[in-house]
């Protein structure tokens, strides 16, 4: 399974990086291939590229805020989850993710 995703939080200085690092050792543990791109004061960090877009089986998106770049996931399976609960629970928030892929097919 490959999953891409955003995390943002207001500052970006705190939450953004700690979802991100929860998230994409979470997806190691479970053998799932995740990668996070933070936006926040540092502006786009482990920016996702179309290709790895296009790729991806899902795409998570750990933000209670908007985010940009979203034209980039036209068409995926998307999942919004509160950037706090990306934190307290990561692994629970990816095999959600999961779980909402393998019953849309």
């Amino acid at each position: 399974m490959k999953i891409v995703g955003i995390s943002a939080c207001p500052a970006g200085l705190a939450h953004t990086p700690m979802a991100a690092k929860a998230l994409q050792k979470a997806g190691v543990k479970l053998g799932y291939d995740v990668k996070i791109e933070q936006q926040g004061s540092l502006g786009q960090v482990n920016k996702i590229s179309q290709a790895e877009a296009d790729a991806a089986d899902f795409v998570l998106l750990a933000t209670d805020q908007k985010v940009i770049g979203l034209e980039r996931f036209e068409g995926k399976p998307q999942l919004r989850v509160n950037i706090s609960t990306c934190i307290k629970a990561p692994e629970a928030v990816l095999k959600k993710c999961v779980q909402a892929v393998e019953q849309r097919y």
